[in-house]
């Protein structure tokens, strides 16, 4: 009978298989020669004391005992050419996988993506980190794969009763994601890996009878009778259907500013906001592992940090270890930052969103906005960096000290973000109350994590598209619009989901809606 096991091991013995080998034959008391395979179910680091272990889930085989190699596989997909159309707006997670749920339904997507597919949107991504050009249709935010595409691929989500987690990670194997984003404890695939996943999945929605079309952005949609009819593109063209499934992430504010215009009910939501921090990783590797050098069985480390401030939560968000930090500005006249890593995270910096939760009255300046208000306060805020850095996709950067001590920095060194930098007091991007919470803020980082205030740390401003502004209400059971029949509003941009993983669930969720409602 296969045993399973949780057990804590040195770094060095999880990396091996012949020491795990050894130290699994000796905790079952048997020869390691007896042990025919080891299956590892979970891997997780445990940092806490000096000596840092690895967690792991194990089933150990032993000779004689039945096992069988299991090859994740896509389901039995149905030619859905001829079948009833959904048209699906947005080809990020949630609307990827939208479509696929359908296609396995038996119900055909046509999937309409105001970006470029994702070999092309690279040319775009080089313009606006070398020559500051910003395509408003086809950047970090928009074209096929969404956000996550070009902004690390992490796969980690708190959200486990949101849906099957699991499903999701399966799928993304089975279009060619190493199985070991079904072992750690914080999955991550990689922005250098994930595209090629992302075109895989396309090309199974077309070869099933599917539509994928890019460069077509969505400019009216059609309701006759609170009903949707279909679409109207950019050009004109209309597509019919009374089915859609909105899927446009949280930086589509022309969509945003569609619906409320058509009077489609929509509401402000909070966010959180601040600012993108830079270490270099060694610091944060030191920090974490106490240690001066992590050695080469340990990942890059990460950090999460969380801080009650005046009331107000101020936390850690997107952490990316080895990683770079990127233009996200979605429009000319405002710059965004964001991060991502490579899959082997070998980048010599680690950076992360820090920010503070907003709450609904800090929109009120921008009331006159109704639902809009705190989009336009995000708005604000962009538009400000922009212009205080120079009017380019420039950043304004300050050294960590010298932000809480309200001192501009007599320089500011060479850091990831390629589009550069420009020394400037943040105090004058944000809101006095904003500021006033980050000083502190990281003041109190500074005493629970030894060594990260520090004046070798920059901070980049602003982080600013943590989740959408907007939420789209919708039947929590149905998961129809609340006043349009037929629109299902779905994932990060209509106030649903806050990743891929929960996007992607999310889009599912809202397919097997569609199909339950033809029944």
């Amino acid at each position: 009978m296969p045993r399973e096991l949780l057990l804590q091991v040195t770094p060095e013995t999880a990396a091996n298989e012949v020491l795990l080998k050894d130290y699994l034959s000796k905790q079952i008391k048997v020869s390691p020669n007896e042990i025919q395979h080891i299956t590892i179910l979970k891997r997780s680091i445990d940092a806490r004391q000096k000596a840092i272990k690895i967690n792991l889930k194990v089933v150990i085989y032993l000779k004689g005992e039945p096992f069988q190699e299991t090859k994740i596989e896509l389901p039995k997909y149905k030619d859905v050419s001829n079948a009833q159309e959904v048209i699906v707006v947005g080809a990020g997670p949630a609307g990827l996988f939208a479509a696929l749920q359908l296609v396995e339904l038996g119900l055909k997507p046509i999937v309409l993506e105001r970006g470029k597919d994702v070999r092309g949107r690279r040319r775009d991504l080089k313009a606006i980190n070398r020559e500051h050009i910003v395509n408003e249709d086809s950047n970090y935010c928009f074209g096929e794969g969404g956000a996550g595409t070009y902004s690390d691929g992490k796969l980690y989500t708190r959200s486990k009763k949101r849906g099957d987690v699991t499903r999701i990670l399966e799928l993304l194997v089975a279009f060619g994601a190493s199985e070991d984003i079904l072992v750690e404890a914080h999955p991550h695939i990689g922005t250098n890996k994930l595209p090629k996943i992302i075109e895989d999945i396309r090309e199974k929605i077309i070869e099933f009878g599917g539509q994928v079309l890019f460069e077509t952005r969505v400019d009216d949609i059609l309701v006759k009778n609170n009903e949707i009819e279909g679409i109207v593109t950019q050009n004109g063209d209309k597509i019919h259907a009374n089915k859609l499934i909105l899927a446009t992430g949280h930086s589509a504010r022309d969509i945003f500013e569609l619906l409320d215009k058509k009077k489609i009910l929509i509401e402000a939501k909070p966010f959180a906001l601040g600012v993108r921090a830079e270490h270099a990783q060694e610091l944060i590797d030191s920090i974490q592992y106490s240690c001066d050098y992590r050695g080469e069985h340990l990942p890059p480390a990460p950090y999460s940090i969380v801080k009650q401030v005046n009331g107000r939560g101020m936390y850690s968000f997107c952490m990316c270890p080895g990683g770079v930090i990127a233009p996200c500005a979605t429009s000319p006249g405002e710059v965004v930052t964001n991060g991502w890593s490579p899959s082997k995270r070998d980048q010599s910096t680690a950076n992360s969103g820090i920010v503070v939760e907003l709450k609904l009255e800090d929109f009120k300046p921008f009331a006159k906005f109704g639902a809009l208000a705190g989009m336009e306060f995000q708005k604000s805020i962009e538009q400000k960096a922009w212009h205080l850095a120079g009017e380019t996709q420039k950043v304004p950067a300050q050294r960590m000290i010298d932000f809480t001590k309200s001192k501009v920095s007599a320089d500011i060194p060479k850091t990831s973000y390629v589009p550069g930098t420009t020394s400037v007091e943040l105090g004058q991007v944000f809101p006095g109350f904003l500021t006033q919470i980050m000083r502190q803020g990281f003041q109190d980082f500074g005493k629970s994590m030894k060594g990260y205030l520090t004046n070798e740390a920059i901070l980049h401003a602003p982080e600013s598209r943590t989740s959408s502004p907007v939420r789209i209400p919708r039947d929590p059971m149905t998961l129809e619009h609340l006043q349009i029949k037929g629109l299902y509003p779905c994932g990060e941009g209509a106030g649903y989901a806050g990743g891929i993983i929960s996007a992607a669930i999310d889009g599912e969720k809202c397919a097997l809606m569609i199909a339950e409602s033809l029944k």
